[in-house]
C-alpha cells in the first residue's frame, strides 16, 4: 500500500487514521541488503512503514508485499511473516 494513496482530497494538509496500536510502540528497524528478518509471529496488529530501500513482506497466509519508499503493509497478529531486505532497508514498526 502506499501512503500517498490514502489523501484522495483536493486540501493542503490531510490527515487520515491508518493505525491505533494497543501498546504504544515505535520501533525504527533497518535490515541490511540480502537479510532477512527470519519467521516470527506478532502477537498484536502492527503497522510497518518502508522509509528506504527495497524489501519483500511475505506471511504464511501467502501475502507477499513489495516494500520501497513510502509503502507500507499491516501485519496480522498470529500470523507467521518475515522481511527480506534487497537492499539496505530502514522502517518504522508501530505496535
Amino acid at each position: 500500500m502506499i501512503l500517498k494513496n490514502l489523501h484522495t482530497e483536493n486540501k493542503p494538509v490531510q490527515t487520515q487514521l491508518l493505525f491505533e496500536p494497543k501498546d504504544a510502540k515505535v520501533i525504527s528497524l533497518q535490515i541490511a541488503k540480502g537479510e532477512t528478518l527470519k519467521e516470527h509471529i506478532s502477537k498484536i496488529p502492527a503497522l510497518l512503514v518502508c522509509i528506504s530501500g527495497n524489501a519483500v513482506f511475505t506471511n504464511e497466509k501467502g501475502t507477499v508485499v513489495n516494500l520501497n519508499s513510502g509503502t507500507y503493509v499491516m501485519i496480522e497478529e498470529n500470523v507467521k511473516h518475515a522481511v527480506k531486505a534487497i537492499d539496505e532497508s530502514n522502517f518504522l514498526l508501530m505496535k
